[in-house]
């Protein structure tokens, strides 16, 4: 009963007019930019965050919701028109996709994608409604040992499952961690690393480090990067309602996508993105059928299977940042960024303090979801038509808009200075293959790890044995360490690089 009551509550904060207003601006916005290759909700949210200080905390969360959501949704439209994957978690969408658009089937591939993405966004945002409270309760009994415990595995999940090398990974957590120390040290008071700089004082600004690494970084990568002529399925999407044969085969893909993301979206690392792989590799081993496409020329499993996982993934990523204030991937780092700004306290007291915006947010997603079916299947055609728009139209825009948004903060040059830096550095970053999502996590966590490890050792004066001798934080630490262990296997190794480079 207290399920249905909390749902009750959140239903009754998520129908407001303001509230839908934001959950449909975000899922317009979050389709648009899942549909403009380039554009990703990382260096959107970041984008926006200037944009949340004159908005209250709960449709400010619930348009930045709706962003990442809606841009899972929009990255397949792209992968299955025109080969470019709109998010890096529709890379395998596009194998099977694209197929299928080449036969003339793109409409059948976009319902697919646009169908099990709705249910197991629905799943997904049940699971959170159903597993959230409980997690809250023993999130309570965490103290700083098992915050820092936690906050270790956090960290090194992100490096064993981020796509790509392992020792850029974590090149990019120890960069994150040594940027987060660029501040005034709590207890003492005396500023670390600020090179007397009166502006570093206060650390670097969250909003300029992720505006100029994923915003302008992305910007000058892209810019950078040839004009492709790529041939666009307009005039073949048509007969959007997928075949009785399609759901036969489909429905099961959907299911078996949609229970893998919802295990792996609460990772850290890229829970959505490892979905999309999984699920794909999962469908590959299934049995075939007598009459079906072969995998790699559009059979729809292989669209219908990792549309789902992905978008299960990107719903049940919200618990561990809701439940314990711990971000599982970028754009939950962010999320927790935006609650910061808005005098938010991200952990389990998010729930009791803050009922309305815990419960309208969680209900706001099914409107969301069940908005963007709306969305991308009829309108499927004008979201075509911005694949159209010129680059070098686009970014510009998007460059001044960046820079006014960060000018705001503090109405400081200063700000825009260091973004312009960033965005060097985020080129740098491309340039080297190193993926910049584990910096964001080490930059957001660090500060968040040093405060609790030093409260630890204060409260334990000084004995470090306290973080093996609390049974919570030991089981995290044991479970770090078997990751780590787990990973180094040859076998676990070769498996992990065969199923990022899948096709």
């Amino acid at each position: 009963m207290d399920l249905l009551s909390n749902l009750g509550l959140g239903l009754q904060t998520a129908f407001t007019v303001t509230n839908l207003l934001y959950a449909l601006g975000g899922a317009i916005l979050g389709t648009l930019i899942g549909v403009l290759p380039g554009l990703g909700p990382v260096a959107t949210i970041a984008m926006l965050l200037p944009s949340i200080y004159a908005l209250d905390a709960t449709p400010a969360l619930i348009m930045l919701a709706g962003i990442y959501y809606g841009a899972q949704y929009g990255g397949s439209t792209t992968a299955i028109l025109i080969n470019v994957p709109g998010e890096s978690s529709s890379v395998v969408t596009a194998i099977d996709g694209y197929a299928m658009a080449r036969r003339g089937r793109a409409g059948a591939a976009l319902a697919a994608a646009g169908l099990g993405s709705f249910f197991a966004g629905c799943v997904g945002t049940l699971i959170i409604a159903a597993f959230a409270p409980p997690l809250t309760e023993l999130a309570f009994k965490f103290g700083p040992a098992e915050y820092f415990s936690l906050m270790t595995l956090g960290l090194i999940g992100a490096v064993v499952l981020a796509s790509g090398s392992l020792v850029k990974a974590i090149g990019m957590i120890v960069l994150g961690l040594l940027l987060g120390q660029i501040n005034t040290d709590v207890i003492s008071g005396v500023p670390r690393y600020s090179f007397d700089i009166p502006e570093l004082t206060d650390g670097i600004g969250f909003v300029t480090i992720a505006m100029g690494v994923f915003g302008f970084g992305e910007i000058i990568a892209n810019l950078g990067r040839p004009a492709e002529h790529r041939e666009v399925f307009t005039k073949d999407v048509k007969g959007l309602w997928p075949t009785a044969q399609d759901f036969k085969e489909g429905f099961p893909a959907v299911l078996r996508g949609t229970a893998l993301g919802s295990i792996l979206g609460v990772l850290p690392g890229g829970g959505a993105l490892l979905a999309s792989f999984a699920a794909y590799t999962v469908e590959k081993k299934m049995r075939m059928g007598a009459n079906e496409v072969p995998f790699g020329q559009g059979n729809i499993r292989g669209v219908a299977g990792p549309e789902s996982a992905n978008n299960a993934g990107a719903q049940t990523s919200f618990i561990p940042m809701l439940t314990l204030g711990i971000p599982p991937n970028p754009v939950m780092a962010l999320m927790v960024g935006a609650m910061t700004i808005k005098g938010i306290q991200p952990g389990p007291q998010v729930m009791t303090a803050n009922p309305e915006l815990f419960w309208g947010l969680i209900a706001s997603m099914w409107i969301g979801n069940l908005l963007l079916v709306i969305l991308n299947l009829p309108l499927i055609g004008i979201w075509i038509k911005l694949l159209t728009v010129p680059y070098r139209v686009l970014y510009p825009a998007i460059l001044t808009f960046c820079c006014i948004g960060l000018y705001t903060l503090n109405n400081n040059n200063f700000d825009i200075y260091m973004a312009v830096l960033f965005g060097f550095v985020g080129y740098v970053f491309y340039k080297l293959s190193c993926e910049p999502a584990p910096l964001l996590l080490g930059f957001i966590l660090g500060p968040m790890m040093e405060e609790n490890l030093r409260r630890a050792l204060l409260l334990s004066r000084g004995d470090w044995s306290t973080f093996a001798t609390r049974p919570l934080s030991a089981g995290l630490l044991l479970a770090s360490l078997a990751m780590i262990v787990v990973v180094l296997l040859p076998s676990i190794r070769s498996k992990r690089e065969e199923a990022f480079q899948d096709d």
